[in-house]
């Protein structure tokens, strides 16, 4: 076993994850405030006013890095998820049902937003285009895998069932994502490309990159302290857990 694999292996470990998540924690934490701080301050000051939208458009700092990370974190879900399956691996079942609910987040401030933009946009709060449509799909199926997950008093057996909603449902993604492009709707196109030129002034492009990676970098500190607390109430009456509470009550 070469040395990731085996550093992988230990990883899977319930205390070596608890003392790895809680080290990288906080790390993961201030990247998350400083890019964030940067990123506002690029997009809200800093980047110019759009020729057509003026200072309207500024929202997109905010909906457009919440919208990627609804799919990002559904898709790593349903990865955790897989596994958790397969491999009937404890560690991966809690950060498959502790995604749920920070991607619920991510989804719901995506759709609030994009209501917000939408009103001086097209004059309505909400219309049922396939963006809008799909998008509140996603939300659904978030709220699905967590009321499935709290519904069923054994927590593996429930992460299990949860985790196949969960699979079943990734094929609403590509459909989110595409739907711009398989249908007319009255949502714009991407504007950022990974392959090829993107169509956005590089003055608002960074400030918005920055945000997707401050959402990145929020989303890996919720994630490392929501398993933390679902791993210790999981393993409560394991040796390490009261080693770690008597070591925590001395100090």
């Amino acid at each position: 076993m070469n040395t990731l694999a085996l550093w992988f292996h230990k990883l899977g470990s319930p205390p070596t994850f608890y003392r790895f998540a809680g080290a990288l924690r906080p790390w993961l934490l201030a990247l998350a405030l400083l890019a964030g701080a940067i990123g506002l301050y690029g997009g809200l000051v800093l980047a110019p006013a759009d020729y057509q939208q003026g200072d309207a458009y500024r929202i997109i700092f905010i909906h457009v890095p919440s919208a990627w990370m609804s799919l990002f974190v559904y898709a790593c879900m349903a990865v955790a998820g897989f596994v958790a399956l397969v491999w009937r691996i404890k560690l991966a079942e809690i950060v498959a049902m502790e995604c749920a609910p920070i991607g619920a987040t991510f989804t719901f401030i995506t759709l609030v937003t994009g209501s917000l933009w939408g009103k001086p946009m097209w004059g309505t709060w909400w219309t049922w285009d396939a963006r809008l449509t799909s998008e509140l799909v996603l939300l659904f199926l978030y709220l699905g895998v967590i009321g499935l997950y709290y519904a069923i008093e054994d927590r593996r057996k429930a992460a299990r069932a949860a985790a196949f909603l969960a699979l079943v449902g990734i094929v609403n993604l590509p459909i989110v994502h595409f739907s711009v492009v398989w249908w007319n709707t009255l949502h714009q196109g991407s504007t950022v490309r990974i392959l090829g030129p993107s169509h956005i002034a590089p003055s608002m492009l960074w400030p918005l990159l920055t945000m997707a990676l401050a959402a990145k970098f929020y989303f890996g500190a919720s994630l490392l302290g929501r398993a933390r607390v679902a791993l210790l109430a999981q393993e409560g009456g394991k040796d390490w857990v009261r080693a770690l509470a008597q070591a925590e009550g001395g100090a």
